[in-house]
């Protein structure tokens, strides 16, 4: 599913504020202080509250074995200025009931409103049809969370539909918006300059 390229642990992508790479076992003490936060999770659909510190090793351990499978590619995302400390997490991967590939992502809440997740979402969906043969990229958002749907709409992104969101166990699993980019898009915003570049190693 993903090149060679990104089934490396070295593999990062750096945009101008931030640096996406392989999440690390380092990382677990800031993803579970900032994903257990409750208004973090209540942005997502998979994040349960509250995040006890064996489900957050297990996604590292599982993000890592994806990534090196080349089944996903699930980077951390890094203030530049402090490559070590994970801040929050994007994700592309497939869903266990579908062959199409997902656009996910969360974000700290102290770093909320800076247009940070913006910038992290545009290099890698840059990096998904630059680097892949691919010729779509789903992603959801909350009905809730309009920053989210902001994300996904300033990266190109096409509502398709709605449908049931959430994590059962925070009861009221809500609606989720359904988005879609199709790689003619993409290209049609490549070439009129609207992608990020992002340096990636």
């Amino acid at each position: 599913m993903f090149p060679d390229l990104f089934r490396d642990d070295v593999f990062r992508i750096e945009t101008r504020r931030l640096w996406l790479r392989w999440p690390t076992a380092c990382d677990a003490d800031s993803l579970q202080s900032l994903a257990g936060d409750e208004a973090v999770a209540e942005t997502t659909a998979r994040i349960p509250h509250p995040l006890d510190r064996a489900a957050v090793d297990a996604f590292v351990v599982a993000s890592r074995a994806a990534n090196l499978a080349g089944t996903g590619l699930t980077l951390a995302l890094c203030e530049r200025s402090r490559p070590g400390r994970a801040i929050g997490m994007i994700e592309i991967a497939r869903g266990a009931d579908s062959a199409v590939a997902q656009l996910g992502y969360w974000l700290g809440r102290p770093y909320w409103g800076a247009g940070l997740m913006t910038e992290a979402a545009d290099a890698l969906v840059h990096a998904w049809f630059a680097w892949t043969p691919a010729t779509r990229l789903d992603a959801s958002a909350r009905v809730a969370n309009p920053a989210s749907r902001r994300v996904l709409e300033k990266a190109g992104f096409v509502r398709t539909g709605r449908g049931p969101a959430g994590v059962p166990a925070r009861g009221g699993a809500g609606e989720a918006d359904r988005f879609r980019l199709e790689r003619g898009r993409w290209l049609a915003r490549a070439d009129a300059g609207q992608c990020a570049l992002a340096a990636a190693e």
